[in-house]
């Protein structure tokens, strides 16, 4: 199964890069300048960073909130992991329509789709190949997200019906299916997606004070 999520993911979403951002520092430290603080920078100023740990409050059972705090960890865990895939997806998928607008001729079409798979495999074959079958189905939600579509619609688009009906019944057998939904407002698994994607692009995406990091200019 996680070959199938490497091998579908590879043959369709294409050129882009996740890179790690990494906080640096710069400068001697002093005689006493031992421990190491997060920081964020407001207005050029730098001021120490750090995160309580969350308080659960709860009217049923001990082990039931226990129970109900695990799967959401692993739910958090696993968007935190494949968020930054299905962004690459989103901005390729854009890119490929755009690039196919006015086209009509097949093999200029299958051009298009190619030079995407050659970069993609070369990037991000291994990492995906780790996936965990429960990862997976995380990034399917997470494409449609992002695209509107779901990986069957994508694939029968780009690589014919024939195709996405192998593979549908390839993740039918291993408890999965390309068809994954994603509605926020409705669905509660997707509401607590749709939550911990907006923690990310508030934390580090969306944030121009990134914790550690220095903005570009304030030296």
């Amino acid at each position: 199964m996680r070959c199938l999520f490497t091998f579908l993911f590879l043959c369709l979403f294409g050129a882009g890069s996740v890179q790690a951002q990494e906080s640096t520092t710069s400068g001697k430290w002093g005689a006493h300048d031992t421990i190491l603080v997060k920081a964020i920078i407001i207005d050029g100023e730098s001021y120490p960073y750090s995160e309580m740990e969350p308080v659960y409050i709860t009217n049923g059972s001990y082990e039931k909130m226990v129970k109900q705090l695990a799967a959401y960890n692993r739910l958090r865990n696993a968007v935190y992991v494949t968020y930054p895939y299905a962004r690459v997806a989103g901005a390729t998928i854009n890119d490929i329509n755009a690039r196919m607008i006015g086209i009509e001729a097949k093999s200029e079409r299958k051009s298009i789709i190619k030079s995407k798979e050659k970069e993609l495999r070369q990037q991000f074959t291994e990492p995906l190949t780790n996936l965990s079958v429960y990862q997976g189905k995380v990034l399917m939600k997470l494409v449609h997200r992002q695209t509107g579509n779901n990986c069957y619609e994508i694939i029968k688009e780009y690589k014919g019906g024939l195709q996405a009906r192998f593979y549908q019944t390839v993740a039918f057998f291993f408890g999965s299916s390309l068809k994954q939904d994603y509605d926020w407002q409705h669905d509660v698994i997707d509401n607590q997606i749709e939550s911990i994607v907006r923690e990310i692009d508030a934390t580090w995406y969306d944030n121009p004070y990134k914790p550690g990091i220095r903005p570009v200019g304030n030296r």
